[in-house]
């Protein structure tokens, strides 16, 4: 991660850097300057001072001065200036007429620059801008020849050598103000280019960026975006980071429901929204308005946050949990599971629901159950869950996975052509029961079955009567379903070695055609003792005594008689006694949480201890585990019936656990 900075670091950026390139322009022109200055200042000087010290010296020989007399000469200029050296060499022209200096010749010999000027090259040499050696060849004149008469004008005589140090240089006015002016001018180009693209990379730059980032965060209304700045500039980040505290701030809001701090239904929109290939699950309390009227909202609210804790809890991961509204949560696996694997989770879920006791204050607590719907698949998963779910609550189920005739079904509800599609099928034969095995408790062996009403759309699918029975009965099509229902079950059953228990209620029994019919077809079909008909719907029976002859005259034919749903809502077992019934099927409502609702254990007992004594039968519906079927084998219930056995079939096929 690069490390962040700030504006005063960066004002002190731009001065250091203005600065730095500043001085080391003035340096190198300086320098320039300098050099140029010894280059030709001293040129000039070094030819000058060589000029005077050749006058002196021709001075003296005009005078017939000796080669003594000479070096005496170039003695005294030598100590003139301490830091000054002159020394004279002679050509070979020279040597010729007035002899050889040794210390001339081994000069012309080993130095180069004394041999360049002997050719008649001016030779200047700057040692480290400190020390000055110029060598200054004597061109022979005229008024030279007298002497020199082995020469020619133009001819090199000898070579003059002065050395001195660089102590003080002059510049002039001219060249010094041209420099200023010339700096300033780069100096000011330096710094406004320092600053711009200084204050354009960490200033300008930054804050268009966010503005940007910004606008596009509004235009889009992306809760989830955040504004990323790579800019590492300390202010800038601080902004950035109040921004999205506020941002986050306001997602959480828009995200997550308050009380639970679960994600709510926009984000498990959204998510659904991806497309992706999920199961979802809807989770529903059941009666949770009963528990705020009886305990208040307060209460209401602490049991729906230890109820999130807990789903949190049995959900593996805490992944995909969701709180849709009220007493409605979701929970969304992405991870493998087929539809089988699904069906056994949510069964899971159920019963640690049914097993779990929510606190209400330090001395009560209450039991919840909930219904639950599913659906999977990546579309339409929200509503499909729903509908599931609330067919799920119709039929009292535990759990329903969606399938497309619920969804059909929907359709149908809401559609005008329904009676229609009703009459249809029953021209068409496509009203055909199904089975469900019932199972001996004790030796779990397959002794009955129920037949259950179906309907066959035009796709081949199934659809249950809960969808159109009342349909039927506002349309005066009910006695005709009854009529198919009895004709198809006793042609299939007639060479069965089982019962089969089939529903009829009150109002076909008081229908004097569906009566004749039953009687009728018994006589005709002679398979009574196979019979069971499950009267539905019984509590408050009006017309008891016309029931009563209906039981007594089937019961001629060898048919035994099932009350369905029998539970709680009977104020007293005096139809059980007047009824003269073999079994009672036992309210799936309670049997579907009896593993761990105590108060259905206790209402089941005492129903099996009263049929026992009455010498009724017991049946025990909606068994959908191992849990359940156990609870119900120790409370002596003599059948047991559900989707722990087998689901309702167009087939029968023996079953053992």
């Amino acid at each position: 991660m690069s490390q962040k900075t700030t504006y005063t670091k960066i004002a002190a950026k731009i001065i250091f850097i203005t600065m730095f390139f500043t001085l080391l322009a003035a340096y190198i022109y300086g320098e320039y300057m300098k050099r140029d200055a010894i280059s030709n200042l001293a040129h000039v000087d070094a030819k000058k001072t060589s000029m005077l010290v050749f006058e002196a010296l021709y001075s003296a020989m005009q005078r017939g001065w000796n080669k003594d007399d000479l070096e005496e000469i170039i003695t005294r200029l030598n100590h003139v200036d301490e830091h000054m050296k002159v020394n004279v060499y002679r050509s070979e022209a020279v040597v010729q007429l007035f002899g050889e200096i040794q210390k001339d010749k081994v000069a012309r010999e080993t130095n180069k620059d004394i041999a360049r000027a002997i050719k008649g090259e001016e030779v200047l040499n700057i040692s480290d801008s400190k020390f000055i050696e110029y060598y200054y060849p004597v061109v022979a004149k005229e008024s030279c020849l007298k002497c020199h008469t082995n020469v020619s004008s133009g001819d090199v005589l000898g070579v003059i050598d002065v050395s001195y140090p660089i102590d003080d240089l002059k510049v002039s006015l001219t060249e010094m103000i041209n420099f200023f002016i010339l700096f300033i001018i780069i100096s000011s180009i330096i710094v406004y280019l320092a600053i711009f693209i200084e204050l354009n990379q960490y200033l300008i730059k930054p804050i268009k960026n966010f503005s940007n980032v910004i606008k596009n965060i509004t235009a889009s209304r992306d809760m989830k975006k955040r504004v990323e700045v790579n800019d590492n500039i300390e202010e800038i980040d601080s902004i950035k980071d109040v921004f999205n505290s506020m941002l986050d701030s306001i997602e959480h809001q828009f995200y997550f429901d308050s009380l639970t701090g679960l994600e709510n239904r926009r984000m498990l929109t959204e998510k659904l929204e991806e497309g992706k290939n999920v199961f979802l699950m809807i989770i529903n309390i059941d009666a949770f308005q009963e528990i705020n009227d009886l305990y208040g909202d307060q209460s209401g609210d602490f049991i729906l946050k230890e109820f999130a804790l807990f789903l949190e809890e049995i959900i593996p991961n805490k992944e995909g949990l969701y709180r849709l509204h009220s007493d409605e949560f979701a929970h969304v696996c992405g991870r493998g599971m087929n539809v089988h694997d699904f069906k056994i989770f949510a069964a899971y879920i159920s019963e640690k629901i049914a097993q779990k006791s929510f606190p209400i204050d330090d001395k009560s607590e209450v039991s919840l159950s909930a219904t639950i719907g599913i659906s999977y698949g990546s579309e339409q998963l929200l509503v499909n869950a729903d509908i599931a779910l609330k067919l799920a609550k119709k039929s009292k189920k535990n759990f329903l996975i969606y399938d497309d005739s619920m969804a059909m079904v929907k359709q149908y509800e809401k559609n005008f052509e329904w009676t229609k599609r009703l009459k249809k099928a029953i021209e068409e034969d496509k009203i055909v029961p199904v089975f469900q095995p019932i199972v001996d408790t004790k030796s779990e062996k397959i002794v009955k079955y129920e037949a259950l009403m179906r309907m066959v759309d035009d796709q081949g699918l199934y659809i249950a009567p809960v969808h159109f029975l009342e349909l039927a009965k506002k349309n005066k099509l009910y006695h005709q379903l009854t009529k198919i229902m009895i004709e198809k079950t006793f042609k299939i059953f007639k060479n069965l070695p089982y019962l089969v228990s089939i529903n009829i209620s009150v109002e076909d029994i008081l229908n004097k055609e569906i009566y004749n019919f039953i009687i009728n077809t018994l006589q005709e079909t002679a398979i009574g003792k196979k019979i069971v008909f499950e009267i539905i719907e019984s509590e408050g029976i009006e017309n008891f005594d016309q029931v009563l002859e209906f039981i007594e005259s089937v019961k001629q034919y060898g048919v035994k008689i099932s009350i369905d749903d029998f539970g709680t809502g009977y104020s007293n077992f005096e139809y059980l006694m007047k009824l003269k019934v073999d079994y009672i099927k036992i309210d799936g409502s309670m049997i579907k949480n009896i593993d761990s609702d105590k108060n259905s254990q206790m209402i089941t007992a005492s129903i099996v201890s009263f049929a026992k004594n009455m010498n009724i039968k017991t049946v025990a519906e909606f068994v959908h585990s191992k849990n359940v079927f156990e609870k119900v084998k120790e409370l002596d219930v003599d059948y047991s019936q559900g989707y722990y056995f087998g689901e309702p079939t167009d087939t029968i096929t023996p079953f053992s656990l």
